[in-house]
């Protein structure tokens, strides 16, 4: 059996010795491609895979037609929206996520960020403290979940709400529950967004949501790009002075926002969430698991398709 690990963005060296550890040890063989820059390099290295291991780079159905051998592809980390899963089923293709991984990195850098708002960008003017600030957080996830626990540290009054997550699970953290996402955009004056991007969710956080935040609302967005409707964003930015939104992923309208709004706006120059040695360790290694685990075993806790 062969594993492919194709990482545009490499792991970094303890987690590709790790990796190779685990595949190595089930007896199958390891194949880095690292830093390509051409999709040939992927198709090539792809066709006689058994199996794949990802972080943000595309699979698409060129790369599964290409790839005759592949039983399954994991991505390392939460979110899979850079695989085609009809097309990965339709090879008869398994593909899975890591859940949990990366969770404590992208938390930290939430909270990171919400500091870096309420602090004026570290502008040398005053700001003003998360101590007391109603923290709102949209998705009650593994993400979710680490930020509210790291935001009792900073004394906030945190609330939640997720149409999938059990209230008693929220107020169990304690951590109040909200019954819509409406609500939670009303009440809350720093708002941690951790929602996929779905049909559902795509453009779903717009004009109508923001405007009847809380004067001096920060909106700190590490989970997709797609889910902010940025035309509408830009909207309520420029009628609201008060209004601020950090992003680690880069919006489409990064230089219209940054132009328009310097003192409001900061988005990473690439998605940063994950990027601490510690998700990059715990992500690539659990991949390599769920891999072994899978073409030994047929164990498919993770499956997303």
């Amino acid at each position: 059996m062969k594993v492919l690990v194709a990482t545009e963005k490499p792991f970094a060296k303890v987690a590709v010795d790790g990796i190779r550890k685990v595949i190595e040890g089930a007896g199958y063989e390891l194949v880095l491609l690292e830093k390509y820059t051409d999709k040939a390099q992927l198709l090539e290295a792809a066709k006689d895979a058994n199996a794949i291991i990802i972080r943000s780079d595309i699979i698409d159905a060129e790369v599964f037609d290409a790839a005759k051998e592949l039983k399954i592809v994991v991505r390392a980390g939460a979110g899979y929206d850079n695989v085609d899963l009809a097309a990965a089923t339709a090879h008869n293709v398994c593909v899975m996520n890591t859940p949990g991984q990366n969770s404590n990195a992208v938390a930290e850098l939430a909270l990171g960020m919400m500091v870096l708002a309420v602090r004026n960008f570290f502008n040398g003017t005053s700001g003003t403290e998360l101590k007391g600030k109603k923290l709102g957080i949209h998705a009650y996830g593994n993400v979710g979940r680490n930020v509210a626990r790291i935001a009792k540290g900073f004394g906030m009054e945190i609330y939640a709400y997720d149409a999938f997550c059990p209230k008693e699970v929220i107020e169990k953290d304690g951590v109040k529950p909200l019954n819509s996402v409406e609500e939670l955009y009303k009440t809350c004056n720093v708002i941690s967004l951790h929602i996929p991007a779905t049909p559902e969710t795509k453009g779903s956080i717009n004009y109508a949501l923001l405007k009847d935040t809380p004067k001096g609302t920060v909106l700190v967005n590490t989970a997709r790009k797609e889910v902010i409707n940025e035309d509408e964003l830009i909207k309520l930015m420029d009628e609201r002075q008060d209004f601020k939104y950090l992003s680690d992923i880069m919006p489409a309208a990064h230089s219209k926002l940054r132009e328009l709004f310097p003192d409001r706006y900061f988005s990473t120059p690439k998605k940063m969430g994950a990027q601490t040695a510690e998700a990059n360790i715990n992500a690539g290694i659990a991949a390599a698991e769920q891999i072994v685990g899978y073409l030994r075993d047929g164990v498919d806790k993770f499956k997303v398709n």
